[in-house]
């Protein structure tokens, strides 16, 4: 004789199930405190030059939105993270993490882009 399981328990392990499958960043967090924001930094790009909307932020965690207003591709390289190119009229993301104060320079390395001016530091602090 078989047994079959109340539908009531295959419907909380079926949704057990799902919970647990979901995308990390689709579950609530255990401890609101634990989260921390990251500053932005919007970039607009053009030729040859960045304008930062801030040149100097705090430690920790920094989300550069790049914008590129540009005729021409341009990427965002700091701290030694680079960003994918962006192309014209187009934006992009970097994260990166700063974990000492300091001066961090700043290029587009899109050959000859850091000489004719795009590049600039942003000063880190505690």
């Amino acid at each position: 004789m078989r047994r079959y399981l109340p539908l009531f328990l295959i419907t909380a392990l079926v949704a057990t199930a799902m919970l647990a499958l979901r995308p990390a960043a689709a579950r609530p967090a255990a401890d609101a405190s634990a989260i921390t924001t990251a500053t932005q930094v919007t970039v607009v790009m053009k030729e040859f030059r960045f304008i930062l909307s801030t040149r100097s932020v705090r430690t920790g965690a920094v989300t550069f939105r790049l914008v590129n207003r540009g005729h021409l591709a341009h990427d965002f390289k700091i701290a030694g993270k680079k960003s994918a190119l962006v192309a014209p009229g187009k934006r992009g993301l970097l994260r990166v993490v700063f974990r000492r104060p300091g001066t961090y320079p700043y290029v587009c390395t899109v050959p000859g882009h850091a000489q004719a001016g795009m590049k600039g530091v942003l000063k880190v602090k505690r």
